[in-house]
């Protein structure tokens, strides 16, 4: 009986191994930052090429909105040396060609040079030519609601790019100045998913340590646009039409042999409950990085999360709305500024494609300045201190641009590129800091809200570029105002350098409560 015992004893020790072997090990439910984090990489080799496949897109964006300082500029003028009012025909008449007959003057580059020469929008109907302009950054509205909940970042910057294309060709044939400026406003409607959706989708796809890095890699692409645009337009310089033509193609391009192969946030898809999606995306990446993710990991999706995505609304949190307020303050100032410098230079008294190209190269090391300070410093400060150096650049540029009718002033020109470095850094920082102040579900929506608020002021810069044409100092002055303005709102917002990204809006503020950020001291907290 007691050798009985012993061997039930001896098989059962066996046994209980064996079943344990057996058995499926437990599934480890981590959330989609964890996974990045720790199995994926923070910023490997696949990231680098996603980020750099999506940033490509930032290149059309640029091309878009900034083509209007060629296709819209005036041009250079001069007396008719055959006409009989020869005499009387100088350039140095008080009014200017307005106080001279139409026959007595013409256009040096052509009467298609710009829109300006084409249509006369000199004189009398001199405003008329910030209309097109302003109407492109009123169109530039959101797709961030549309990119959040329904078709995804992926998705919405193929729609951009592909009416981006279309509607650029289209603004091409404009019979005339209404037409021109109704294309316009398309134009600035289909990029505008463009820069937002490019952003969120390189960020989400990184550890929090490299994302103010990456949200400036995008900034670097857009850049590349911008400097492109004088080898466009200068052998073009006769036909702002061809312009429009060659800026049309490489969008269509992209959105048919590029974007296909881009792989789509798997922040946003485990948001919206396609969680074995963003699994598959994770797994691509662990991959290319060589790394492997666990046989048993699962994505965690805060409670209710996939439910409440599609209906959590930004503005269903007291705190979250009024940060979006404060960064919209800001971002009004700091688009008027940025762009509007930029379509200030014809003020400048020098040659255009120079100051376009020196501007242009100013951008590359703000990228590489904002860069470095974001590894380390706080955001909110890196934001004003850009501000407040781009405020006493446009004062100074009042100073050093005084008795400078007949040509341009080298120190003015230098100060004004040192104010547009940094409000380039402003601009670029600021977009980064929106991205990590609101969770996954709401993101691109606040994105493109900021987005809105900054091609307000976009959008009234070109009339006051035509009253710098008047008096260059009134633009200067307004220029200075607005960005110390900017600098100052953010006071209000809290520091998320280092902070995880959140998946929902509850989430996030329980997250920020916990950590102590002065959520509910300066901002109120949700109803």
């Amino acid at each position: 009986m007691d050798e009985l015992q012993e061997l039930v004893v001896q098989t059962g020790a066996v046994a209980q191994p064996e079943a344990a072997a057996n058995a499926e090990p437990p599934r480890l439910e981590l959330t989609v930052e964890e996974i990045i984090e720790d199995h994926v990489g923070s910023l490997g080799f696949a990231q680098l090429l996603h980020v750099f496949f999506v940033s490509i897109a930032w290149v059309f964006d640029a091309q878009s909105t900034l083509v209007t300082i060629f296709s819209d500029a005036q041009p250079a003028w001069r007396c008719k040396a055959s006409s009989s009012s020869l005499p009387a025909c100088s350039a140095t008449t008080p009014a200017g060609m307005c106080g001279l007959d139409r026959g007595a003057w013409e256009w040096v580059a052509g009467s298609k040079s710009s829109i300006i020469a084409e249509w006369d929008l000199v004189c009398g109907k001199r405003f008329q030519a910030g209309i097109p302009a302003s109407l492109f950054f009123l169109g530039s509205a959101a797709h961030g609601r549309l990119a959040d909940t329904y078709i995804g970042r992926k998705n919405t910057v193929w729609l951009s790019c592909l009416l981006a294309s279309i509607t650029a060709f289209l603004t091409a044939l404009s019979p005339n100045i209404w037409v021109y400026t109704i294309f316009r406003f398309t134009n600035g409607f289909a990029r505008s998913g463009v820069g937002i959706c490019c952003l969120v989708l390189a960020t989400e796809v990184v550890g929090r340590r490299w994302r103010g890095q990456v949200g400036q890699y995008g900034f670097f692409f857009f850049t590349v646009g911008f400097l492109s645009l004088p080898f466009m337009a200068y052998p073009a310089r006769h036909s702002w039409r061809a312009i429009y033509k060659i800026m049309s193609l490489p969008p269509l391009a992209y959105s048919l042999l590029v974007l296909p192969f881009i792989a789509e946030s798997p922040r946003w898809l485990a948001v919206m409950g396609r969680t074995q999606d963003a699994l598959l995306v994770l797994e691509k990446f662990a991959k290319l990085n060589g790394r492997k993710l666990p046989p048993n990991v699962s994505i965690s999706v805060p409670t209710a999360a996939s439910s409440t995505a599609k209906t959590e609304s930004l503005w269903s949190a007291k705190w979250a709305t009024r940060r979006v307020l404060f960064l919209m303050a800001a971002g009004f100032g700091v688009g008027f500024v940025y762009y509007g410098v930029q379509l200030n230079v014809e003020n400048l008294n020098f040659n255009l494609y120079f100051t376009v190209g020196v501007n242009a190269l100013m951008e590359i090391p703000a990228i590489f300045l904002g860069s470095i300070f974001l590894s380390f410093a706080s955001r909110r400060l890196l934001f004003s201190s850009s501000s407040y150096v781009t405020g006493a650049a446009c004062f100074l540029c009042i100073l050093f641009g005084k008795n400078t009718k007949s040509r341009g002033s080298l120190a003015q020109l230098s100060i004004e590129a040192i104010g547009f470095m940094a409000s380039s850094m402003a601009f670029d920082i600021l977009y980064v800091y929106c991205v990590e102040l609101f969770p996954t579900n709401v993101r691109n929506f606040a994105v493109s809200m900021l987005r809105q608020a900054l091609m307000l002021g976009a959008a009234i810069a070109p009339h006051l570029v035509v009253l710098g044409r008047l008096s260059p100092a009134i633009s200067f002055v307004i220029f200075g105002g607005l960005s110390v303005f900017s600098g100052l709102v953010t006071i209000w917002l809290p520091e998320t350098r280092n902070a995880p990204l959140c998946e929902t809006l509850e989430q996030q503020e329980k997250l920020e409560k916990m950590n102590s950020v002065p959520v509910s001291e300066t901002e109120g907290v949700t109803a």
